[in-house]
């Protein structure tokens, strides 16, 4: 099953490394098949789902295993409203395999690429101040451990683990199947409307507490901000979805052409990137619709970028957001994409950026041929001041003496790294760095 592996990149070409072989198993058996195999040859073993986190995560020199065809629906619990997936399942999946069944996610972010497995081991959320992340959604992990062991774990099986395990950062074994729970299909009316910073900042925690979703896009050197508005409706409300045409025009000629040309524009010419984004902020946006839960939380994606994105408390993200302005104003940097804020419910798992804390997410963006490291650097310093915890799967500078002091159960997890990992089968440079070897 292995061969030779070839260069691995990630979605954002922010990483690339060259595994010694790579495995692409089509079953759990295949896969402890592989993690023998690589112990055997002193090799470590990586899973890999849609390659789209921008950190290192999934890197390795040893075995690559690529979970993409270990994917689909396993088993279905109607009356409890539970799923069970293969871990190389993608989120854009989802809704075709849970349609049948009256059944939708309970939140999702607004990219829905990844695989089930990767988005919840690297603590992938959405936005709305009473709804967490999606690995607080998983009743039950499965996950082959280093020595070629199946472990599951579930609220009646190996319970203490769970916490631990439905966001491990890839550092505990090799996740084959997860159980998530769902909620009936419902409807969203999206009312997207541009705003003024000042007006929406001091209208923060009103806007998020009084919403099912919240969230905005600020514009670098404007003050204007993009706002997005999702309220929840029965599955059997009326449908209002945008017309193809419209929608076309939005979310591929403005959302994504648009961008490729003015994120061109900006590195060729950077002194056009403040008046091209004042335009963008009277073109982009202004609707109210109503569609299927899925066809509003997420949107296509085309243009590569790298991001790097910040849990903070959420009562300090006006502050925090206004920092970061007056940071880009004193810099004189020309950022062609927005920064993006979000909110979540905290939630229990150990290693969650919402362990425990209602949060606030400020994620910033930078095109992918620019060199991204001034500006993330910058923000990175910014946001460690208000107690950040970075994204797992984003571009951070943390290191596992800083985190341990942001994560109150981070020694309880590398202790159930210690067990279930001891020799450190599933470690990379990344792991080393945020967990410590």
């Amino acid at each position: 099953m292995l061969r030779p592996g070839g260069v691995w990149r990630n979605w954002g070409r922010s990483e690339q490394t060259t595994p010694a072989f790579r495995a692409t198993p089509t079953s759990v058996d295949e896969v402890v098949a592989v993690i023998r195999a690589a112990r055997d040859r002193g090799l470590t073993v990586k899973a890999v789902g849609a390659s789209h986190s921008f950190t290192g995560i999934a890197a390795t020199e040893g075995v690559l295993l690529d979970l993409g065809r270990l994917d689909g629906l396993l088993a279905v619990d109607v009356e409890r409203g539970r799923v069970t997936l293969a871990a190389g399942t993608h989120l854009h999946q989802l809704p075709a395999l849970l349609a049948p069944y009256g059944l939708a996610l309970e939140n999702m972010g607004d990219i829905d690429r990844q695989t089930i497995a990767g988005a919840t081991s690297t603590g992938t959320h959405g936005t709305g101040a009473r709804f967490r992340g999606l690995a607080a959604q998983l009743v039950a992990v499965t996950l082959v451990t280093a020595d070629g062991s199946i472990l599951r774990v579930s609220e009646t099986e190996n319970a203490e683990l769970l916490p631990a395990v439905r966001l491990g950062l890839g550092s505990l074994g090799i996740v084959v199947e997860v159980t998530v729970q769902c909620v009936p299909a419902y409807l969203l009316r999206a009312v997207e409307h541009p705003e003024g910073f000042d007006e929406v900042l001091d209208a923060f925690e009103q806007r998020v507490s009084e919403s099912d979703h919240f969230e905005f896009y600020w514009w670098p050197h404007t003050d204007r901000v993009m706002t997005r508005t999702n309220t929840r409706l029965p599955g059997d409300a009326e449908l209002r979805p945008v017309g193809p045409v419209a929608n076309w025009v939005e979310e591929t000629l403005l959302q994504n052409r648009v961008l490729a040309v003015k994120s061109g524009l900006g590195r060729i010419a950077p002194a056009l990137t403040p008046a091209v984004n004042r335009l963008a902020t009277r073109v982009y946006g202004d609707r109210d619709f109503t569609d299927k839960s899925y066809e509003v939380f997420t949107s296509p994606r085309t243009v590569r970028f790298r991001e790097s994105e910040y849990a903070i408390p959420r009562e300090a993200v006006p502050q925090a957001v206004r920092d970061l302005r007056g940071l880009v104003e004193r810099m004189g940097w020309r950022l062609s994409f927005p920064v993006e804020v979000r909110v979540a419910a905290g939630d229990e798992n150990w290693m969650s950026t919402a362990y425990r804390r209602d949060s606030g997410y400020i994620a910033v963006h930078q095109y992918f041929r620019e060199d991204h490291l001034p500006y993330f650097r910058a923000v990175d310093a910014l946001l460690r001041s208000y107690d950040g915890r970075p994204h797992w799967g984003k571009i951070h500078f943390q290191e596992a003496e800083e985190l341990a002091s942001r994560y109150p159960r981070f020694g309880d997890f590398v202790s159930v790294r210690d067990r279930l990992d001891p020799d450190r089968v599933f470690a990379n440079p990344y792991l080393e760095r945020v967990l410590g070897a």
